[in-house]
């Protein structure tokens, strides 16, 4: 394997990578070329990554298992489903798109993660976590139904084999019975370091003499048992726990293959030509490393498991919304020792990394199982702490029922601190928390704030601890507008709203991060503006005040219009029998579209212009 220290800022004439169009064409080179094709390719997605930013750790370490798979399955009959979609760069590079590889992310470019609707390549449309076993396995039986003679693959990290929907596929999988392919990318790393007890049972067989063993001569075993994997049971099993006594997998009742070197290509080929003539389940347990042929990802794979695109001058570093959760997070931490964080595997992601150093003993990444996180926070306030789940907005969707049913049920005392709320941008639809709103405001006992910038952030988060109930604050990816925080212990009243100016004829409400974007209009054309803080319980006093003082409304939100903030004040207005206009502005009946957030907002129309002509437009209407 070629190493490269550094990004490559030109790309060399490639021999063998520039001809590869789609698997077929690699199916036309010799075994003994595929290993300078993966350093091309190595090269190739470093450049291309470098320019357009994106996730590219993960995709290093899986370069060799890629052009194995591809060289042995018929693609793109054949199926590889992709867990989550971290890996599957070099997949996309190899399958036609290494010409719009530097379009990655950006608006009209290709997706970060796999897409149905961008390649017949890619299985299933992925971006969260630890699905894959369950859709391959859907799949697989719908071939047995339809007698359709395709291969499955399943390609799971390690990271997100934590979820418990990966082992309830696992699971079921064994129960069938039937030809399933699971592919376990060991590289000892998700996106923060791996906890719990799946990645310690891990570690020790990397760290086991057996393995040790194994990794030095495993070849030659392989290679010399008579009939490969057609081999006895009684010698299969004593090699197996040999290497892995009282396996897991196999104790699931999967087949259990490995653990091999995930970078030696001859070896994987040879180990997936033998899986696919098989009809049994099987999973294969591959050793990898994140961020390999790359020096500075190897030795720091948190850092480089995704990174910003290169600029040539660097842009002025502004705190971003995680950063003030993050000192929120510490500061209220030392005045309240009851105070515990809790995060599923997004430690760096939402800012808890200094929290962690300082008070290791109240912080807990409990890996990527987000209903189990939601459920511990409740048991932590039953037990009588302050529990504060710090959780991207698209990942609480996975805990929808542990939010209802074990926090807002009970009317426990747990925070959610929703990070990516609204557009999230470059990620696509796959992350984006456009749904929060809709989804938490229906539920009894919640409460639910909307901060405009860092300063109502932080106080908001000081309201939101100190109500003694379930409450959750959403705040967006990135930076806000640079507001100073101006008091550490200033809370607001609960469920009231903030009057910003007063004015004539329409009032515009605004709930959250897009108030400095109307501000202007409102200002030069005379009208009431109101950052309303609070989506539930609203400020039904001050709305019934301003129904009297304006012909008009406006709404203003950084989430789906259907069933967001703006319902919610219609609803009011309704059964009040308050028959005034309201314009509602956020976004459009659809999953977002990539881009940056400022170019998916412009989309919806929530940018500065459209939304001063949208706002005096109605007006004029009226």
């Amino acid at each position: 394997m070629k190493i490269f220290k550094e990004f490559p800022t030109k790309l060399p004439e490639f021999k063998y990578l520039n001809d590869i169009e789609s698997p077929k064409d690699l199916k036309l080179l010799e075994e003994g070329q595929l290993v300078e094709l993966a350093d091309e390719l190595r090269e190739f997605l470093l450049h291309s990554v470098s320019k357009t930013g994106g996730h590219f750790g993960a995709g290093l370490g899986t370069i060799e298992l890629t052009i194995a798979m591809h060289y042995v399955l018929d693609m793109p009959f054949d199926k590889i489903v992709w867990d989550t979609g971290h890996q599957a760069y070099p997949h996309k590079i190899l399958t036609g798109r290494r010409e719009k590889m530097h379009l990655m992310r950006k608006k009209d470019g290709i997706h970060a993660f796999p897409s149905i609707t961008e390649s017949e390549y890619d299985a299933m449309s992925v971006g969260h976590s630890s699905t894959s076993i369950s859709a391959s396995l859907g799949m697989n039986e719908a071939n047995v139904h339809l007698s359709t003679k395709r291969n499955i693959f399943s390609v799971i990290g390690d990271g997100a084999m934590t979820a418990g929907i990966a082992f309830e596929g696992m699971m079921h999988a064994a129960h069938l019975d039937n030809n399933l392919n699971i592919i376990l990318n060991d590289n000892d790393m998700s996106i923060s370091k791996n906890t719990g007890g799946l990645s310690d049972y891990l570690a020790k067989v990397w760290a086991s003499k057996s393995y040790k063993k194994l990794k030095s001569s495993g070849k030659k075993v392989l290679k010399n048992l008579p009939g490969g994997l057609h081999i006895s049971r009684n010698l299969k099993d004593g090699l197996k726990h040999a290497v892995m006594p009282g396996n897991l997998f196999e104790d699931l009742g999967l087949h259990y293959i490995g653990p091999i070197d995930g970078h030696d290509i001859p070896l994987l080929i040879k180990t997936l030509r033998r899986m696919v003539e098989k009809k049994e389940p099987y999973l294969l347990h591959i050793i990898t490393k994140k961020g390999a042929g790359f020096e500075p990802a190897e030795n720091e794979r948190i850092k480089y498991h995704a990174i910003s695109k290169i600029e040539n001058t660097p842009a002025v570093k502004q705190a971003k919304f995680q950063d003030i959760f993050g000192d929120w997070l510490c500061y209220k931490a030392s005045l309240d020792n009851k105070l515990i964080g809790i995060t599923p595997a997004m430690k760096e992601g939402s800012g808890m990394v200094d929290f962690e150093k300082q008070y290791p003993d109240r912080f807990y990444d409990v890996a990527i199982a987000e209903q189990h996180s939601v459920t511990f926070g409740a048991g932590l306030s039953l037990g009588g702490t302050k529990p504060v789940v710090a959780i991207y907005s698209s990942f609480l969707q996975r805990a929808y029922d542990q939010f209802i049913h074990d926090v807002c049920l009970e009317n426990l005392d747990v925070t959610f601190a929703l990070d990516r709320a609204g557009v999230v941008g470059e990620d696509g639809p796959t992350h984006s928390g456009n749904f929060d709103l809709s989804f938490m405001r229906c539920v009894p006992n919640i409460v639910v704030a909307t901060p405009s910038d860092e300063n109502e952030m932080w106080g908001l988060l000081n309201t939101c601890y100190t109500h003694n109930g379930p409450a959750a604050i959403r705040y967006p990816r990135g930076s806000g507008i640079g507001a100073a925080i101006k008091d550490k212990n200033d809370a607001f009243n609960m469920g009231k709203a903030n009057k910003i100016r007063n004015g004539e004829k329409v009032c515009i409400l605004n709930f959250g991060v897009l108030m400095d974007r109307v501000t202007e209009c409102a200002e030069a054309n005379n009208f009431g503006l109101v950052d309303m803080r609070f989506v539930k319980p609203l400020d039904e006093q001050l709305l019934l005040e301003l129904s009297n003082n304006y012909e008009a409304f406006v709404t203003l939100e950084d989430h789906s219009i259907v069933g967001g903030a703006g319902s919610a004040v219609s609803e009011f207005f309704a059964a009040h029998m308050i028959f005034k206009p309201i314009l509602h502005l956020g976004l459009e009946d659809k999953f977002p579209a990539h881009g940056s957030r400022n170019e998916v907002l412009e989309m919806n129309g929530l940018d500065v212009v459209t939304l001063g002509k949208k706002i005096i437009g109605f007006a004029n209407s009226i």
